[in-house]
This record gives structure tokens, C-alpha cells and sequence, in this order.
């Protein structure tokens, strides 16, 4: 079996969720590129979206859905299933974040963080996983055959390192780090849930990801690394792939960290 065979998702039905957010197309395009059937799932589409349906018309399907809605999810699946089938791999990556351009409370001391900020992220981003699991992975379940990856970040595996925020207006909100070791043990509840149904579940948790970010926060972030330092998005792709490929088939339950070493 050659490495090229042991690496190919062509016959994969791949389901991204915030597929117009700063991941989810970077997601879709590799794994179109390798000859998979696509669905982008979103709240509202984007023009990077719109040209993935132009370029790949066959291969790729966009679903409007609140991810925060089971009902959406549930008319999504049906989308889907007419048009691919039931979806083999699910990536949950649909969050909402606290940007640098946000209200100075959100990204200020832990004392003033909005509560309705928090309400409103976990509900994304943690409700949101939780409906996507149930949804498509009971499709799956009876399909018995899946794989999800839910996308938490090294945040979610050490505290939050604040001095590299020095001097900028950027700092790890407290629903950031909640949110993302949540996810983590959420991983593993699931792997457990569905032993015997051919599922696997796992995490991806990236380091931070350029952005536009200050040139004094990009210097102090890559003084915690070895090498490079803040990664593009295309560094992420090696371990997606590999995540829903044969090669991985005895990865269950796992959090596969990709940061440069970041977390050392």
C-alpha cells in the first residue's frame, strides 16, 4: 500500500462547520483539492464559499444552518444526504472569539468580561459542538462509520500565558480557555459514547494563527516556540488530513497538538 493510498480521503464526505470563518475555508479547499466531497456549513455564506461552489460544482455543497439550532442541523443533514449521502467526517470548527477590534471589556481584566459575552460564545461554541455531535453523529452511528474532529486550541491544554499580551489590547478571554478544555473532555466523552459504532472522535488543537496581529505580540508569542513561531493557516492541513485518513485509524480520543512547540 503506497503512502499516497494510506493519505486518500477522495472517497470521504467532509462536513466543516463555520466554513466562512478563518479556518473552515482553508479546511475545504485542501480536502476538495484531494478529490473529497465537501459541505461547508455556515450561519451566512462568503465569497470564498461562493467560488468553492463555482470551482468545485460537483464536489461541494453550502448549507445555511445556526449550528445553535438542532432543527437547522437536522434540515442541513437532509440537504445532504440528497445530495452526497451521510457525511463520514465532521469538523467541528464553527466559533465566535473575542478579536483584537472587540469592546475593550471582552478583551480586558477577567473581573469586567461581559456575561452576555459569555453566554453568547458558549453557546456557539460549545452548544454548537454538542448539537453537531448529536446530529451527525447519530447519522453516522447508523451508518456506522465516521470520524469527528472537533478544533480546540492549546489554550484549552495550558493556562493562558498573558505576558506575551504586553502591551497590546489582546489578551485570552476566561470563556476562551473554558471553552476549549471543555472541548477536549467533550472528545472524549464522545469516543467512549460511540465505542462499537465505528466513530472516532478526537481534537486538533492549534497554536495561534497569523492574523494581522502586533508586530510586538508576534515577537514575545515566538520566544515560546522552537521554531516558527504564530503558524499559517496551511499548517494545519498535514494533521487534517492525516486525522480522517487510514493512517489514523487507531487515533481515538486523542488531542493532537500543533503549535510549535508552544506548549513545551
Amino acid at each position: 500500500m503506497t503512502g499516497d493510498t494510506l493519505f486518500d480521503v477522495s472517497q470521504e464526505i467532509v462536513l466543516i462547520t463555520g466554513v466562512s470563518g478563518q479556518l473552515g475555508g482553508e479546511y475545504a479547499k485542501q480536502f476538495l483539492e484531494r478529490g473529497a466531497r465537501v459541505v461547508g456549513l455556515d450561519i451566512q455564506s462568503s465569497l470564498g464559499g461562493d467560488s468553492l461552489t463555482k470551482q468545485y460544482p460537483r464536489n461541494y455543497l453550502f448549507c445555511t444552518a445556526d449550528v445553535t439550532d438542532k432543527a437547522s442541523l437536522q434540515k442541513a443533514l437532509n440537504s445532504i444526504e440528497h445530495k452526497f449521502g451521510i457525511p463520514t467526517v465532521l469538523i467541528n470548527n464553527a466559533a465566535i472569539d473575542s478579536p483584537p477590534s472587540a469592546p475593550p471589556e471582552e478583551n480586558g481584566a477577567f473581573e469586567d468580561y461581559p456575561d452576555e459575552s459569555w453566554d453568547n460564545v458558549m453557546d456557539v461554541n460549545v452548544k454548537g459542538t454538542y448539537l453537531a455531535c448529536k446530529v451527525f453523529g447519530a447519522a453516522m452511528a447508523k451508518n456506522q462509520h465516521g470520524s469527528i474532529i472537533n478544533i480546540s486550541s492549546i489554550y484549552g491544554v495550558v493556562a493562558p500565558r498573558f505576558e506575551v499580551y504586553a502591551g497590546t489590547k489582546m489578551t485570552t478571554p476566561i470563556e476562551y480557555a473554558a471553552i476549549k478544555s471543555g472541548l477536549i473532555h467533550l472528545t472524549k466523552y464522545m469516543a467512549k459514547y460511540f465505542k462499537g459504532m465505528n466513530i472516532r472522535v478526537n481534537t486538533l488543537s492549534p497554536g495561534g494563527i497569523l492574523d494581522s496581529q502586533p508586530e510586538s505580540f508576534l515577537k514575545e508569542y515566538k520566544q515560546k516556540c522552537l521554531n516558527k513561531g504564530m503558524l499559517d493557516k496551511e499548517d494545519l492541513k498535514g494533521t487534517l488530513v492525516y486525522l480522517l485518513s487510514d493512517m489514523s485509524l487507531y487515533v481515538n480520543g486523542q488531542n493532537i497538538v500543533v503549535d510549535d512547540g508552544f506548549t513545551l
